[in-house]
């Protein structure tokens, strides 16, 4: 790991992966989501496993993981865009507050079908879509409040990896309990315990103390979606990052989806087998974002996002091919590790980079670059399953990520040139940061980049006119 991610600290790695719980904010919703995301990956994981065990074949498993998938997550789709604009307008604390207790009742509902023995395909369809309405909303409502809970601007990077270490340490600990639960208590009894979960979150929102956001002036939602849009895709470095996220988890990410019934049909394996690969995910996902929230600077991460479809996308086709129990729990952890470099490497240069103003926005097309693209991942996993079989389908995900990575591979030196002067005008840079400081201080520029008062545009074009009084760091996170 220490060759993939080098060191830039000058204190202590492990300071710098702790240093957001100075905050009280960050503190309480540490402890809150932590246990949530236990919670939710017992029923993400006891839910698979209804669905991936109800149908007496492979293929016809594989499909209605398919469907259950693209129903949980075509919301998103849908929504997301929207849900960054209200994240940008109304109280986001509020609107997580709001999201959480839905995910909570639609748990309840879950676990009160299963126990009670009248659970249907249907109902885990009609479920799986409130519940991806509910995280439409919810995700790029929590990415932008992370900024809020924060109170020194210098610990954001770290912040943000730490969040993905907390959803990765759920991944570890919920699938294992989900696995040996689901085998001694049955499906309904994770559900049931999830729901309970979520008032860990309820609670520690609502202790927080959030300062206000300065009031704007409101435009209508079509304008702000159409700014949003205008801002993240008209600047080469942002928009890569979005393709290439986009494209793993279209063609790459459904593998989980596909998972409960390649472990039933090809590894043969029970409900305590499928926690473990879950969970094995989880392990090599969080010693990556922990990794990764190590870090002082996000000076870097080019090289991070580069390499990380190609972990991912070797690992897959590694896993398509075996068929031995014991080497796919030596291969999980490769996937999670590439997977969750990508993701928190994408998301802390995005969040670093953009402006306040725009930040619901801007982390609702990253949302979407993921959530957005699984349902139609999830179906078009499930139709080649059904048609060329588990492996195939898994291989040939694998192998596009690693050709996305090569594209990404020839549009870097590119990206590099547009990003060097921007982290010299937000002082990531830091040799040459003091003096222009201070001239952006007597031009009126703030630390913030002027909090959006132009769209990234044609101007960004010219590094030198992106280092300007706008000030925002659009950066594709390399070396610069």
């Amino acid at each position: 790991m220490n060759g993939l991610i080098p060191s830039v600290a000058e204190g202590s790695r492990w300071a710098n992966v702790i240093r957001p719980l100075r905050s009280r904010n960050y503190r309480l919703f540490f402890v809150g989501q932590g246990i949530s995301l236990i919670g939710t990956w017992m029923q993400i994981t006891a839910l698979l496993w209804l669905v991936g065990t109800k149908f007496p074949d492979e293929r016809t498993a594989a499909f209605w993981l398919g469907i259950v998938g693209f129903s949980g997550q075509i919301p998103a789709f849908l929504l997301t865009p929207l849900a960054g604009a209200w994240a940008d307008r109304w109280n986001r604390r509020w609107m997580v507050v709001a999201t959480q207790t839905l995910a909570m009742v639609q748990s309840f509902i879950l676990a009160a079908l299963t126990l009670t023995g009248q659970i249907e395909i249907w109902h885990i369809v009609a479920l799986s879509l409130w519940s991806g309405a509910i995280n439409a909303v919810d995700v790029p409502t929590r990415q932008a409040f992370v900024v809020e809970m924060i109170d020194r601007p210098e610990d954001l990077t770290s912040a943000i990896a730490l969040n993905s270490s907390i959803f990765n340490a759920g991944r570890l600990v919920g699938p294992a309990l989900g696995g040996i639960l689901t085998a001694l208590l049955g499906v309904g009894a994770c559900f049931l315990l999830n729901g309970f979960s979520f008032l860990a979150v309820i609670v520690a929102l609502l202790a927080m103390r959030v300062k206000p956001r300065p009031a704007r002036v409101r435009k209508r939602v079509i304008h702000n979606l159409v700014e949003g849009f205008q801002y993240a895709f008209a600047f080469p470095p942002i928009r890569a990052l979005l393709l290439i996220m986009a494209l793993v988890s279209l063609l790459g990410a459904p593998y989980s989806s596909l998972l409960p019934a390649f472990a039933v049909h090809v590894l043969s394996c029970g409900p305590r087998g499928y926690g473990a690969l879950v969970a094995a995910v989880g392990v090599g996902a969080l010693a990556g974002a922990i990794s990764l929230a190590s870090r002082s600077s996000v000076r870097g991460l080019g090289r991070v996002i580069l390499l990380a479809p190609v972990l991912f996308g070797a690992g897959l086709i590694g896993f398509s091919l075996n068929r031995s129990f014991l080497l796919a729990l030596l291969l999980m952890p490769v996937l999670g590790l590439g997977q969750i470099l990508l993701m928190a490497s994408c998301n802390t240069v995005l969040q670093t980079i953009v402006d306040d103003d725009k930040r619901g926005r801007v982390m609702s097309f990253y949302s979407l670059s993921f959530m957005g693209m699984f349902p139609f991942g999830n179906l078009l996993a499930g139709v080649a399953a059904r048609e060329m079989g588990l492996s195939l389908t898994m291989a040939i995900g694998g192998a596009a990520c690693v050709l996305g990575a090569l594209d990404f591979w020839r549009k870097l030196p590119a990206l590099r040139k547009l990003v060097r002067p921007i982290y010299i005008s937000k002082g990531i840079i830091p040799e040459v940061a003091t003096g222009l400081q201070a001239a952006t201080e007597q031009s009126g520029g703030s630390e913030q980049g002027g909090n959006g008062t132009t769209p990234a545009g044609p101007q960004a074009e010219t590094p030198a006119e992106s280092g300007g009084s706008d000030g925002s760091d659009r950066s594709d996170g390399s070396d610069g």
